[in-house]
């Protein structure tokens, strides 16, 4: 990716989708938007294992674009979080809506592996951890970003399953 200072404030370099910061300051602002119309969203962690990207850092770029083809509304967001865990905000969704971009995030990562798999070698193991809600009083955001990190733990010990999604009452 060529690095723009236009963008630097709100965009991960590596990666050129949104940095943490961005992120976090959309989602305080919906959380409250969806809070006030009583309407439900949903956080998901995606945890992508390329097992070559120190040989070959542009496989993260090229996977982070992949995943954003199944974001097809110009409200949701992706963001970088740390080195190895990606957020990704889906604003006034149900569940049945956040299980369709569940099946469409999964339907990218086979079509990267399929796309870029046989000019590089690497392998790559994701867990996609979500969690939705409605805003409320008796809810606070932070208590949602702690409940989808501990279920995207506990998704990285089981090696069986690889997306998990939690409906916060």
């Amino acid at each position: 990716m060529i690095y723009s200072f236009r963008n630097s404030s709100f965009r991960d370099p590596e990666t050129g989708v949104y940095n943490q910061i961005y992120f976090m300051e959309v989602f305080n602002r919906e959380w409250h938007r969806h809070l006030r119309e009583k309407q439900s969203l949903a956080l998901l962690y995606l945890c992508p294992h390329i097992h070559e990207t120190v040989k070959q850092p542009h496989l993260l770029e090229l996977f982070t674009n992949q995943v954003q083809e199944a974001l097809l509304r110009a409200t949701d967001l992706i963001a970088r979080l740390d080195t190895n865990h990606f957020a990704l905000g889906l604003f006034n969704v149900d569940e049945q809506g956040t299980q369709v971009v569940l099946a469409r995030i999964e339907a990218q990562i086979n079509e990267f592996k399929e796309k870029y798999g046989k000019d590089h070698n690497f392998s790559i193991d994701y867990k996609l951890a979500g969690g939705i809600c409605i805003p409320s009083d008796d809810k606070n955001i932070e208590g949602l970003f702690v409940q989808v990190e501990s279920l995207s733990s506990q998704l990285e010990l089981d090696h069986d399953q690889h997306q998990a999604l939690i409906n916060i009452h």
